[in-house]
């Protein structure tokens, strides 16, 4: 704000839209419409944290219909805005996609003030709507000099979580977003975060090369899995993500068309399970991870399905040939230090605690 004391933590609150700016449609329901500052007048004790809060209404849409060009194009405000001396940036946006959004924004984050991405299961027509309280919690996160060096954050329900773990476990749970691989790294306690724990190191990708709209599809593997899907791929997809069984295992009938396609293009091989890492060593059987590796898909470690496509599609746009893209899963699949990362000087080292 331009009367914020020299000595005032200053944080940008960016709104995409989302449950948390919804509002009774007319043909029912309701619908993303209210403002960013809009939003910020509606959360009680804001102004007394003594925080300076900006906005900007960047996107007025439900989770479910951002596209990675429009996180891309968030991506590139945050380096701009981030450059003139903000403190920290809250990204309000829909619940629906956020464990998806919020890592593609820390593989472009490569700057150490927080980033927090926060949002609401409860929209402002309901009793009880939760945007005001996570909003609050975010804007107090991105303030905290505690958070620094993390990365991206995801904070609702006064926990804090990394991005490249959390996900969303329920439909309409307010306890929604959990960390399976780790926990969460805090929580808000009495209005500030305090963190237990934090990621070993951050890597970064760069920005996109060109607008080449890359195609890379989730295909989750399921019980009598007949390959349909996967040979509905042929020559139409840059890359793809399967999600077998476990530890990953596809049915030995899909082995097949897996070998070829990732003749092709990069193929990983993540679990459907959404906890716990893919193995590389342990099973024999025809479409056991030993088989399938061994003809060229790549294993997506601790990195659930919905996180390696993110990563894969972001690698892909920023150029990166297939020996970039086997060294960055080893390292954000937890097989390889982070000095693996195909980018030099890009893999940092998280502050410890």
């Amino acid at each position: 704000m331009s009367d914020a004391r020299a000595d005032q933590r200053r944080v940008l609150v960016v709104s995409l839209g989302g449950t948390i700016a919804m509002t009774a449609a007319a043909d029912g329901g309701v619908a993303p419409a209210l403002t960013a500052g809009e939003l910020l007048a509606a959360v009680p004790g804001l102004a007394e944290t003594g925080i300076a809060v900006e906005s900007v209404d960047f996107r007025r849409l439900p989770g479910a219909s951002l596209g990675f060009e429009d996180l891309t194009a968030v991506a590139e405000l945050l380096r701009k805005r981030m450059a003139v001396g903000l403190d920290g940036v809250v990204v309000v946006q829909g619940t629906d996609t956020i464990e998806e959004t919020a890592y593609l924004l820390d593989l472009h984050h490569a700057g150490s003030r927080p980033v927090v991405v926060t949002g609401a299961m409860r929209n402002p027509t309901m009793a009880g709507a939760d945007g005001p309280a996570n909003l609050l919690a975010a804007v107090r996160t991105a303030a905290s000099s505690a958070a620094c060096d993390l990365g991206c954050l995801v904070v609702l329900a006064d926990e804090v979580h990394a991005a490249r773990r959390v996900r969303k476990t329920h439909s309409t749970a307010g306890s929604t977003f959990h960390s399976p691989n780790g926990g969460p790294l805090g929580y808000l306690v009495e209005g500030q975060p305090r963190f237990l724990s934090c990621l070993p190191y951050r890597v970064v990708v760069p920005a996109p090369v060109g607008d080449h709209p890359f195609r890379v599809p989730l295909v989750t593997v399921t019980f009598g899995d007949d390959g349909l899907l996967v040979d509905a791929l042929g020559e139409r997809v840059d890359g793809a993500v399967i999600a077998g069984f476990g530890a990953g295992h596809v049915p030995a009938s899909l082995v097949p068309a897996l070998g070829d396609l990732a003749g092709r293009v990069p193929v990983v091989l993540a679990s459907r399970t959404g906890a716990g890492s893919v193995l590389t060593a342990t099973y024999g059987f025809p479409g056991s991870e030993r088989d399938l590796l061994g003809r060229g898909l790549i294993a997506a470690g601790f990195l659930d399905a919905y996180k390696a496509r993110i990563l894969l599609r972001t690698l892909l746009a920023a150029g990166a040939d297939r020996t970039m893209i086997e060294a960055a899963f080893a390292v954000e699949g937890g097989y390889a230090p982070p000095d693996r990362w195909p980018w030099a000087g890009s893999g940092n080292a998280s502050k410890g605690r």
